[in-house]
């Protein structure tokens, strides 16, 4: 019994000293543009992901690739993830807008939500009236983007993140953070993206690769 609670405290201990070590999966980092950035920044493969909230492709390349990616190339320090925002229409801008509310440690949390809870906020547009919908391009940006919030639950998916209300509604109010994503959308135009999900690595736009399976490979050949 004693050589096996020397053995399970050895096995801690050594845990203990590989925790010590960058924890990549844990590393997140801002670029001046706003992007968020996942792993090690000086990682010799530096992997963009150009994003919209709305596309149902970019979900599905969430669930796909989420575990994969993370285990297999950000751990190791070799990839780094930045996420880089393609804004198609006011709800991505809303979602863009929570997914970069606070702490930017938390973001590619909320951005993991947000893409895996998509079918569910998604699906409530069907029962979303014309005159609404008109509130989402119509007046203040914060009260356009408060309609979107109130009209796809956005609130309440929020407040299971640990958001109050008051605290949303000041990110949607943010105009700074709006022009940030407006930016990056439009330097993801004038690189060449026309559609979500695209990847580019060490800054080179990747053809026709639009999904994990096309993409694991070309990670793997950049590493060689």
């Amino acid at each position: 019994m004693r050589f096996m609670r020397i053995a399970a405290l050895s096995a801690i201990a050594v845990l203990s000293l590989a925790a010590g070590k960058a924890n990549w999966t844990a590393t997140v980092n801002v670029t001046d543009a706003g992007s968020h950035v996942l792993g090690n920044p000086e990682a010799p493969a530096k992997l963009t992901e150009f994003v919209s909230y709305t596309c149902n492709h970019c979900a599905t390349f969430q669930k796909q690739s989420d575990a994969p990616l993370r285990i297999a190339y950000v751990m190791s320090g070799n990839v780094s993830v930045k996420v880089q925002h393609l804004l198609r229409d006011p709800i991505d801008l809303t979602v863009a807008m929570l997914t970069n509310c606070g702490d930017p440690k938390g973001f590619f949390k909320r951005h993991h939500t947000f893409l895996y809870q998509q079918d569910k906020w998604m699906a409530k547009m069907s029962g979303i009236t014309s005159e609404r919908r008109q509130q989402w391009s119509h007046g203040e940006l914060r009260n356009r983007l408060r309609a979107v919030a109130r009209d796809f639950g956005f609130y309440a998916i929020m407040e299971q993140q640990g958001y109050r209300r008051t605290r949303v509604d000041s990110c949607l109010a943010d105009t700074k953070m709006a022009e940030r994503l407006a930016a990056q959308s439009e330097a993801a135009r004038q690189l060449g993206v026309k559609g979500t999900p695209s990847f580019a690595i060490n800054g080179e736009l990747l053809d026709a690769t639009h999904d994990w399976t096309a993409l694991q490979p070309k990670l793997k050949a950049a590493l060689d």
